[in-house]
């Protein structure tokens, strides 16, 4: 069955706390960037350690590989 984009945008992602989650998990990333963690097409994510994209402490940051760090979510 095809995905249908434009109703799962309007169901999840145009929600506000989505939105908010995601401006955080950017935030977090430029963060990351501007001490110089990491750089653009690094194939790296910044990791929440204690997995809530809205507590960017530095202490609560990590980077970690992609593949790492998408595959432990099922937490």
């Amino acid at each position: 069955m095809a995905r249908d984009y434009k109703e799962e945008y309007s169901s999840y992602h145009s929600k506000p706390e989505q939105i908010k989650r995601r401006a955080a998990r950017v935030m977090a990333r430029r963060h990351k960037e501007r001490n110089g963690e990491a750089r653009k097409g690094d194939g790296k994510d910044v990791d929440h350690k204690n997995g809530n994209p809205l507590d960017n402490r530095p202490e609560n940051l990590r980077m970690r590989d992609r593949s790492a760090n998408r595959g432990d979510k099922t937490k």
